[in-house]
């Protein structure tokens, strides 16, 4: 499966709808998978090599997380997958949807789509996207992972066909891909398409699950640059369709943080595909409360304040944030500008990467600070690590670690996660103050040349004040954990 193209066109909604998702904490679309089972191997797929089937949603909780999406005021349904047409109950749950009011728009590989059910879906005015990368059949087969997958697309073709298809509201699109191996016959595949009156989604990879190990398929950023703006010529003067090119998708902007969210098979919320930073489940939590409480959504609906980096001075950044999930595969931060934007291929010496030395981050300044590294960034949560050497201030003559410092090392590390979030946005650093602690339980000692790792939750905000969890390692032992509560300045960005 591919990531991006499950996008809305920005197009569908106005900016007042938009707007009034961004600040009343709905939704406009969802994206869902029903099962991740599927028939093939796709090489840029999203899914990692070993895949969790088990624990999936029932259609009673599909049907019930749907109706939640609703009541956020969610318009269209995205599906997903693995390849929806093997879940056994997909056509029961899409005439729930559709008799519920939405729209739906589902992405298959073909698989399943005989001539019935292709009279099912046209007759249930199903958005059907097809996945297909090339119409040369060797080079599809490669890209799917299996032998017979063009034949099974023009299968599907035909019986699509035959059912109606495309249909007076564009009822039939085609997702692709750009790699290195199809890239010669995009622009003809995108013609065709067009003749046909057949959407054309188009996009980038994004750099994880498969593709992160299949780096064959990357095509430069310059090359890239060529082929949107070869397309954007082809339907300027053969079909009089204005865009101007900008990654990651095709001729559609991608707005998808301000008004969606996409929920996997085992009901964990995601801000996108790209940005797998699980946000909450909803076997847990209702899905407004995870939409209105997530820092990294609020983040991203925010983005005009939060983006760093060269796309936050973009020319285009009222209307473009660069692909997000590009952004977090390459950095580890969903925040940082997008190194696989061709406008950022002579500035990636201005895009932060994780992880990164807290110098620049925190106020604690040598030797107080006790902390190295900021390696990791999440939904409230992060990870720092320090190695001890002799010269810290709090190590005792025999070589380990003062026992009061764990404490401060847990300071430091929320410190280090809210400091973060200015970099590239701000040269202020955020000063604060430790006002208390609980619950300190020692479990065991640290020593010169031990590598620590601190990890970090955010659990609650009182204002400026923030209680935040800690735990100490040393490898996988469990040295210390506790409670503090930090106050800190009106600029600081803790939630």
């Amino acid at each position: 499966m591919n990531n991006c193209s499950r996008v809305l066109h920005d197009f569908e909604f106005t900016k007042k709808e938009i707007d009034d998702a961004v600040q009343n904490h709905r939704l406009l679309s969802m994206e869902i998978e029903f099962s991740l089972r599927c028939n093939l191997r796709c090489q840029y797929c999203y899914v990692p090599e070993k895949q969790n089937l088990e624990n999936e949603l029932s259609r009673e909780e599909i049907c019930d997380i749907i109706l939640q999406a609703k009541a956020l005021g969610a318009k269209k349904i995205i599906i997903l997958g693995g390849e929806p047409m093997l879940y056994a109950h997909l056509m029961e749950i899409l005439g729930f949807i559709r008799k519920e009011g939405l729209s739906v728009e589902m992405f298959t590989n073909g698989f399943g789509i005989t001539p019935d059910s292709a009279r099912q879906l046209f007759e249930l005015g199903i958005f059907v996207v097809l996945k297909m990368n090339s119409r040369v059949e060797n080079i599809q087969d490669a890209l799917a992972g299996k032998k017979g997958a063009y034949k099974n697309i023009q299968d599907a073709f035909k019986n699509l066909k035959a059912a109606g298809y495309p249909g007076p509201r564009d009822l039939l699109a085609v997702s692709t891909i750009i790699c290195q191996q199809n890239i010669d016959d995009i622009p003809q595949m995108w013609e065709w398409l067009r003749q046909e009156n057949i959407m054309p989604y188009f996009e980038m990879i994004t750099p994880q699950g498969r593709a992160r190990k299949n780096e064959w398929l990357n095509v430069s950023l310059r090359h890239l640059e060529e082929v949107f703006k070869k397309l954007a010529e082809i339907d300027r003067v053969k079909f009089n369709r204005h865009w101007q090119p900008q990654p990651p998708l095709v001729g559609i902007k991608c707005l998808r943080h301000q008004f969606s969210c996409m929920v996997s098979s085992q009901g964990y919320v995601f801000p996108c595909v790209g940005i797998n930073i699980p946000v909450g489940n909803l076997r847990e939590r209702k899905l407004a409360d995870i939409i209105r409480e997530s820092e990294a959504i609020q983040d991203l609906r925010n983005y005009r304040h939060s983006i760093k980096g060269p796309c936050r001075d973009c020319d285009k950044s009222s209307e473009c944030y660069g692909c997000r999930g590009a952004a977090y595969q390459l950095t580890g931060d969903y925040l940082a500008s997008d190194p696989w934007c061709w406008n950022n291929a002579n500035k990636q010496n201005d895009i932060v990467h994780l992880p990164v030395a807290v110098d620049r981050i925190i106020p604690q300044q040598a030797p107080m600070r006790v902390i190295d590294k900021l390696e990791k960034v999440g939904e409230r949560t992060g990870e720092v690590s320090v190695t001890i050497s002799n010269d810290m201030l709090f190590v005792r003559e025999d070589g380990t670690l003062d026992e009061a410092v764990y404490l401060e090392l847990i300071a430091q590390g929320i410190a280090a996660i809210n400091g973060f979030k200015k970099l590239g946005v701000s040269s202020e650093v955020i000063g604060g103050l430790l006002i208390g602690a609980r619950k300190l339980e020692i479990f065991g000692t640290a020593e010169i040349g031990d590598c620590l790792t601190i990890s970090i939750f955010k659990d609650a905000r009182y204002g400026n004040f923030c209680v935040v969890l800690g735990k100490v390692f040393k490898g996988d032992e469990l040295l210390a954990q506790g409670e503090i509560k930090i106050w800190q300045e009106d600029s600081g960005e803790v939630r």
